[in-house]
């Protein structure tokens, strides 16, 4: 048996989400900070007589048949855009270690981990413009999740700037495993021209600089998302009450709740005291990637 090429799909975090309009045809502008972490799924590929998914993992289950997910469909795009770019087919084998509808981009994370091992499947790697092309008719998070770095977005979601270095920084996650659907949330939003972030800087080397800026921004989808599930106004204020937390927020459209801290003792020491405090629900400390450390 081929050995298995290996494709990450790390955890999608929006640090600050503004909503600053709506289009003609239903999407909407957004402007905000978007950043990854260590944590993610895992994809593996390996050449096979046709193409074959298979999900296991602690969240398989909730992505339903095998053909409808996003990697599929973004293994079928791929096919589509560059027909026999990958001669035979590709067996993939995803581990789902991240929840579904959780706010944290997984299923665009997968998607975009699929983009990225068939362009190396390949006779030749794909134009990483038409890959990013590709990457946006699939959703509005993938082409962010194709390029996993932390960066400034905008439009709907396509227009990225990368940044260039932010601080050592580490992330508590909790998902209460009550899954929000984003449509929902958007339908629930009363107020869709919103301002816009502050100036962003191309990179902050330092966190207490990094919490400023952040304490002036914020996620507009928070509120609409509290009102399908309360627990997580319950569990911001826990995360945002545990030592050296600096912000508590919502990501993407919920549910799960982030907190950022300084350094990785601090944070397990918070995933520890909240998983006491909140027994069956998710919850991980994990680093960010992009951070002074990982540099």
């Amino acid at each position: 048996m081929a050995q298995a090429l290996i494709e990450p799909a790390p955890a999608k975090i929006n640090l600050a989400l503004h909503v600053t309009g709506r289009r003609d045809n239903g999407y909407h502008n957004l402007h905000g900070l978007t950043v990854f972490t260590e944590l993610s799924d895992e994809l593996q590929a390996r050449p096979a007589p046709a193409d074959r998914l298979e999900v296991r993992g602690p969240f398989a289950a909730g992505l339903g048949v095998p053909g409808s997910n996003l990697v599929w469909r973004a293994v079928e795009a791929f096919r589509r855009r560059w027909p026999g770019a990958v001669s035979g087919g590709v067996e993939f084998t995803l581990d789902k270690m991240l929840p579904v509808a959780s706010g944290i981009g997984g299923g665009s994370a997968d998607a975009a981990a699929a983009l990225r091992a068939m362009s190396r499947l390949a006779k030749s790697p794909a134009d990483p413009s038409a890959l990013m092309t590709l990457a946006a008719g699939l959703g509005a998070d993938v082409p962010m999740c194709l390029l996993s770095q932390p960066c400034e977005i905008s439009g709907t979601g396509e227009i990225l700037r990368p940044l260039k270095k932010l601080p050592a920084c580490h992330l508590v996650l909790v998902n209460p495993l009550l899954p929000v659907v984003t449509a929902d949330v958007f339908r629930r939003l009363e107020h869709r021209n919103n301002s816009r972030m502050p100036p962003l800087p191309d990179g902050f080397e330092h966190l207490s600089v990094f919490s400023m800026w952040l304490a002036d921004t914020r996620n507009d989808l928070e509120e609409p998302a509290l009102a399908i599930a309360p627990v997580i106004g319950v569990l911001r204020k826990a995360v945002g009450g545990t030592q050296g937390c600096v912000l508590s927020r919502m990501s993407g459209s919920g549910a799960t709740v982030f907190g950022l801290y300084g350094s990785g003792t601090q944070a397990m020491q918070a995933a520890r005291d909240l998983g006491r405090a909140f027994p069956g629900f998710w919850i991980a400390a994990t680093p960010l990637l992009g951070g002074s450390e990982s540099q």
